[in-house]
């Protein structure tokens, strides 16, 4: 079938000679695209990883390789972003550890707050990272440098403001 048709669902319900009446329910619909109407200028991906800032990077590396066994990689300094950091391999995903890099790490001010550490942000792939800037500064969108940087992978990034994004801080990386 056509991923645009119509999808239905009978159940039954009963009436009051207890027989079964059927009742049709929509579950999704799907619309064709217009023809002619250009899509999006860029796409959102896969989650990339999601982001935690600890207070002990060697205590919190331990945990997920020595008690919950997973893949952890080595802990790598990343001086332009203020942040030490490890990746814990997941099936689908990532978790990132992040521990503050100098005095002027904004993981140091987020562990301020946070004494036990917690989620800092969230990774999300985008097909053109430079076309997601440009279209959602246009929408409104603040980010938190005026252009990407290279992040932890080596591609570049883009931090989206918290307040723009209800509450949550998001990372878009070049795919």
């Amino acid at each position: 079938m056509a991923a645009s048709m119509l999808k239905v669902v009978v159940t039954g319900l009963l009436c009051s000679s207890h027989r079964a009446v059927p009742i049709f329910r929509r579950l999704s619909v799907s619309k064709p695209v217009a023809q002619g109407v250009p899509g999006p200028i860029w796409k959102l991906g896969r989650l990339n990883h999601v982001a935690i800032a600890v207070p002990d990077l060697e205590k919190a590396t331990s945990l997920y390789r020595e008690v919950l066994g997973a893949r952890v990689s080595e802990t790598v300094p990343l001086p332009e972003h203020g942040v030490y950091t490890v990746f814990v391999e997941l099936g689908n995903t990532k978790l990132e550890l992040l521990q503050p890099l100098g005095e002027k790490s904004p993981i140091a001010g987020f562990l301020q707050k946070n004494k036990a550490g917690g989620m800092h942000h969230i990774c999300i792939e985008v097909d053109d990272i430079n076309a997601a800037i440009m279209d959602l500064k246009a929408k409104k969108i603040r980010t938190l440098s005026d252009e990407p940087r290279i992040g932890a992978h080596g591609k570049p990034v883009m931090f989206l403001h918290p307040k723009d994004c209800d509450g949550v801080l998001v990372e878009l990386e070049q795919a």
